[in-house]
């Protein structure tokens, strides 16, 4: 069976750094970091007091008030996202067989916000009996996302949520793409959403010890790779791709961001939270990709690592890329966008898989951002290209995109530049 190609049509984003992709690539090109002060909760007895937050969003611009009550903020967040994705690609839905259109949209933790207040508000009120809101579970419900996006357009294929931590929305992407050139649907809308910055997920992280507790300095706690990052900064948000048949876009003369030529998937099947040391999962799932797209290391421009500034991973990352990228490693460009977004956990993969394709289109690597110096005890080569400080131009033909999650999860996607 002949497998068929892969495209990418549409975008979607909002992020700590901008509610759309066109704000999101300006300020990820720009440097600009998205952390801050928390203001969704009172954080203040916090050991960690900061976040990257996304800013200034209402619901009511993609949803009516009604329905954006029944919505957790991580489903309403799927919802905006899939709507600026949906429209960007020129897709007409009328015209299309919905039964060969799927959504499949992932969440790390999913409707945490609704699940504390929920529980609060029973504590709270236990003495008068136990008063639930109907819509409690499918709000909090990681899948519900996902058939959101279905019920609001009427997409009859396959709809489902992937859930691997932080490699939830490469998995989405990865299984839209087999689906794809398997000819089980013409077209998915693929992608995730969070939205954890509540005190259950701050002080979850706290305790630990995995994110940043850099309260003095918010905007340049996020520095992978520098000798003294302490953690990682939470994000929120979402990101969004229309994944669509070759022939099938070019048949409604869509336009073509890249081309989606190889995902591989992996394990470490080491520690619960920490990478393995050696990067054995990383370099597994970069070789699987590789694999999968039948590409050389040498074909690669750019990686967008994850990156997440914490003291193990940064580390176990590097020596994979050098294992297995040999010389190309030292060629290719590397970068952390999460240094400017923050790690948006279950939605990481979808935005940084977005970041890595706006880079083949507009032939500029984003930077890492926060770099102040060398960790001299560990085993980063700094001879590789991290692209600290400010975003190179050069041309971006074929990039790859990492996601690692909690329980040793790894997820990997290659983008080409498309061409006949």
């Amino acid at each position: 069976m002949e497998l068929k190609r892969v495209v990418v049509t549409g975008l979607g984003a909002i992020t700590p750094i901008g509610n759309n992709v066109p704000e999101f690539w300006e300020n990820l090109v720009n440097g600009v970091s998205g952390a801050g002060p928390i203001t969704h909760f009172d954080a203040s007895l916090f050991k960690t007091q900061f976040a990257c937050e996304v800013k200034n969003f209402d619901a009511t611009q993609y949803m009516d008030r009604k329905e954006a009550r029944k919505m957790d903020l991580y489903t309403q967040y799927a919802i905006a996202v899939a709507k600026e994705a949906v429209t960007d690609s020129g897709l007409d839905v009328e015209k299309e067989d919905l039964n060969k259109i799927g959504v499949i949209f992932g969440a790390g933790i999913g409707g945490i916000t609704t699940f504390e207040e929920e529980i609060g508000n029973y504590y709270t009120n236990k003495d008068k009996g136990p008063r639930f809101n109907p819509f409690f579970i499918p709000k909090m419900i990681s899948d519900i996302a996902a058939g959101q996006i279905s019920i609001l357009y009427g997409f009859h294929g396959p709809n489902y949520a992937t859930c691997s931590a932080c490699a939830t929305s490469t998995n989405a992407i990865a299984d839209a793409f087999n689906l794809i050139r398997l000819g089980k649907a013409n077209i998915i809308v693929g992608g995730g959403a969070e939205a954890a910055i509540t005190p259950g997920g701050v002080g979850g992280f706290s305790a630990m010890h995995a994110i940043s507790s850099r309260n003095d300095s918010p905007e340049t706690a996020s520095r992978p790779f520098s000798a003294s990052r302490d953690g990682f900064v939470m994000g929120e948000g979402g990101g969004c791709l229309i994944l669509e048949e070759l022939e099938h876009a070019k048949a409604r003369g869509a336009k073509i961001y890249a081309e989606l030529v190889g995902a591989g998937m992996s394990a470490d099947a080491y520690h619960l939270t920490a990478s393995h040391p050696e990067g054995l999962g990383a370099k597994l799932v970069m070789k699987n990709a590789l694999e999968d797209a039948e590409m050389q290391p040498e074909e690669v421009d750019y990686i967008n690592v994850h990156g997440t500034s914490t003291p193990v991973g940064d580390i176990s990352e590097s020596k994979a890329i050098k294992e297995v990228f040999g010389e190309q490693a030292f060629k290719l460009n590397i970068s952390s966008t999460k240094s400017m977004t923050g790690h948006l956990l279950g939605a990481a993969g979808a935005v940084e898989a977005i970041a890595s394709i706006l880079a083949i289109k507009n032939g500029i690597v984003p930077p890492t951002i926060n770099f102040t110096e060398g960790d001299n005890d560990a085993e980063i080569d700094y001879n590789l290209n991290f692209t600290f400080g400010q975003a190179q131009k050069r041309e971006v033909n074929v990039a790859l995109s990492n996601t690692f999650g909690f329980g040793g999860h790894n997820a990997c996607v290659i983008f080409k530049k498309y061409a006949e």
